[in-house]
């Protein structure tokens, strides 16, 4: 079925096809993303005004929305241009005055007629004592009361669409919603107690009170878990897709992991042995592997990704390991060399620097299979770089690589397996939502010999003593990261910031014990500052966030972060994590400048309370909501009209269990349950979803 079913035809058919809608006011709503009538259904009211009849405004505490009959007294008109037209009403206890500035005196003449009875309702406020109802909202006669609804619902508006012409489009396009075959689970139905589609549409968009409007609400609950199944529905096509392609057949033979094994000074943890154990079972299998392995800062993700590489080399094929930055990659080379050399395993490295003769060697090797594990950042996308027999490819940091490139990936070696790292811990919500087509394993154990990071708040008032502090334990030996604030989106000025404080530290340490590493730098002095850092012939680093992700000095044991309060969250957790690398006790200082903000505040204070990356990104998701979490627009988490990823997360995970049994029991959605869902994919826009039911 690839086309969209005649039944949707109304609600994607043009705006104007809506009372009350003309050309001038559907170009108005398509400012507020609202271009044919399925993009009113889904957007609900978000409040609403009590409108119910009262026999006066006396019976109101005043100021307050009344809706009351009233006899039309005598008209006052303003004495100067745009000044209070005043006409005196009396409802059945007491007078008041209607108010219109700017008024045009022969229409509230022609609708206000003196002696006349009207309804009348808006918001009415004590003025010198006397009630006063400016600008009514509502004037109608006295027959046509029925117009005004006893609670009135409230509806997002953009410039140029009033309240009235909102509420008249959706009660249309409400009207126009076919009832439709329910493609939602008939247990979880009745359990939840959800009302069929069209139903629960009529009622969100015509609430009775506050109660309806709330998440909870079950009309509401039930639309939003729509939106959420068809997404789900959506990655678990995806992820059935990629898994009916054929994948190959890894079997690990177990020797060059059990060299890598004798070669470590430590044993793995419990969470590190399961994950290995999870990926050669998904590489053992028929069909490709499609995990995401998540880990906290220091959770050991390199042993793990490394045992992939081998199960992959051991099987005879290749394996290659993505990084999103060339400083990060080198890292990753840096990390997997010595473990390497112990299995006797040849490790490259591939980025844009590599350019001529030595590019064309290392392709060469690559496509002979002499290099067994490619390191690489996106050049390995590039067209000319071909692997003898990849088996496996690992993308750290997924969140700066689209799915788009993931598949791209794939398309390297015809059923290699993918393993996605990332060392942001994802809220289960958001991660059923980011990645709900793949696996999961989560990394949860810190390894042995990993000491605890103590965290302080202390104001920027206090620098001389953290300088003093310094003094101290560089004189001990020890040493310590110092990083200073984004200061805003100029370069330049972080440089400047930046350097400033080198300078001083450095005149307050001594010559040659502080360095500095910035990000425009060239990249060979970059390299230069931080291997003197590795080595420690500087005691001191000071940095712009270039050390966020992946740098490894177990020697460094403070870490002191300037400005802190303007940093996010997931950053602070990030560079806090290149401390406490060793065997000595750590300290990280989150310097601010006071007064903190309430969110300042509540960012720091976290920061000082947990260590524990899944906590601090709960905190983060709920004082940031998920679109700024993770940058929607190239993230691939779906911008939802009704259902909210942080409230509803319990939903979401229904969502995925159902969507994925669905699709178990009924791959091509032929059932009669499944030409239900299609329905619900053409109607949630999930092209993606559509194509792929009709190619698969």
């Amino acid at each position: 079925m690839s086309t969209r079913p005649e039944i949707l035809f109304p609600l994607f058919a043009d705006l104007t096809t809506l009372d009350g809608v003309g050309p001038k006011i559907a170009q108005h709503m398509a400012q507020i993303g609202i271009e044919k009538p399925r993009d009113i259904l889904f957007s609900l009211p978000y409040s609403g005004v009590d409108r119910r009849r009262r026999e006066s405004v006396l019976e109101a505490t005043l100021p307050d929305v009344v809706t009351v009959k009233v006899r039309i007294g005598a008209h006052r008109p303003a004495r100067n241009r745009g000044g209070a037209y005043r006409i005196t009403v009396e409802d059945a206890r007491t007078a008041f005055q209607l108010v219109f500035f700017h008024a045009r005196v022969d229409y509230l003449q022609r609708v206000l007629p003196e002696g006349s009875e009207r309804l009348v309702s808006g918001r009415v406020e004590l003025f010198d004592g006397v009630p006063q109802m400016v600008h009514p909202d509502h004037v109608l006669p006295v027959e046509e009361a029925a117009e005004i609804p006893a609670y009135e619902p409230v509806y997002a508006l953009t410039s140029g669409v009033t309240l009235k012409t909102m509420s008249k489009a959706a009660t249309s396009a409400v009207a126009k919603a076919p009832d439709l075959e329910e493609w939602i689970d008939p247990g979880q139905k009745a359990r939840a107690k959800w009302p069929d589609w069209a139903e629960a549409l009529r009622l969100a968009h015509a609430p009775q009170g506050a109660a309806d409007l709330a998440a909870t609400a079950p009309a509401r609950e039930r639309l939003a878990y729509d939106e959420m199944f068809a997404h789900q529905v959506t990655l678990a096509l995806a992820r059935a897709r990629l898994q009916r392609a054929k994948g190959v057949i890894s079997e690990a033979t177990g020797a060059l992991q059990t060299k890598v094994r004798a070669a470590l000074p430590y044993k793995p943890t419990g969470a590190q042995d399961r994950a290995i154990e999870e990926i050669a079972a998904d590489m053992r299998a028929p069909l490709r592997m499609n995990r995401l392995l998540q880990g906290d800062v220091g959770a050991g993700k390199t042993l793990v990704a490394f045992m992939a590489l081998l199960v992959a080399v051991e099987a005879g094929g290749q394996g290659v390991l993505m990084a999103p930055t060339e400083i990060l990659a080198r890292q990753h080379l840096a990390g997997l060399r010595p473990l390497a050399e112990s299995a006797g395993v040849v490790v490259e490295i591939l980025t844009g620097r590599d350019k001529g003769k030595e590019r064309s060697a290392k392709l060469a090797a690559l496509a002979r299979g002499d290099i067994h594990v490619l390191v690489g950042t996106h050049a390995v996308f590039q067209q000319d770089v071909h692997f003898a027999d990849l088996r496996l490819a690992i993308i750290d940091e997924q969140h700066r690589f689209g799915v788009r490139q993931r598949l791209e990936l794939g398309k390297k070696g015809e059923g290699a397996d993918v393993l996605v790292m990332t060392a942001t811990p994802i809220p289960r919500s958001l991660a059923l939502a980011q990645y709900g087509d793949m696996d999961v394993s989560i990394l949860d154990e810190k390894p042995p010999g990993r000491q605890p990071i103590s965290t302080a708040l202390i104001s920027t008032g206090r620098i001389d003593e953290v300088v003093d502090h310094l003094r101290k334990a560089v004189a001990e030996g020890k040493q310590a990261y110092w990083v200073c604030p984004l200061v805003d989106e100029s370069e330049n000025l972080d440089l400047t910031a930046a350097e400033e404080r080198f300078k001083r530290l450095r005149a307050a340490l001594g010559e040659g014990v502080v360095g500095l590493v910035h990000g425009q730098m060239p990249p060979a002095e970059k390299d230069a500052a931080m291997a003197a850092f590795e080595k420690g012939e500087t005691s001191v680093l000071v940095a712009t966030t270039v050390i966020e992700v992946g740098v490894d000095v177990p020697n460094a044991t403070i870490m002191v972060i300037e400005r802190a309060e303007i940093f996010g969250l997931a950053q602070l957790h990030q560079l806090r994590g290149r401390v406490g690398r060793g065997t000595q006790a750590s300290t990280c200082l989150l310097m601010y400048q006071a007064p903190l903000s309430e969110s300042g505040q509540r960012r720091l204070t976290t920061m000082r309370e947990t260590e524990d990356g899944f906590r601090i990104a709960e905190v983060d998701l709920e004082m940031r909501g998920a679109g700024d979490l993770i940058g929607t627009a190239q993230s691939g988490v779906p911008r939802f009209r009704v259902a909210d990823l942080e409230s509803q997360s319990a939903l979401m995970a229904i969502a995925q269990s159902d969507a994925r049994k669905l699709l178990s029991d009924d791959q091509t959605l032929e059932s009669a349950r499944g030409a239900a869902v299609r329905v619900l994919l053409w109607l949630m826009e999930q092209d993606r979803a559509i194509r792929l039911i009709s190619v698969g």
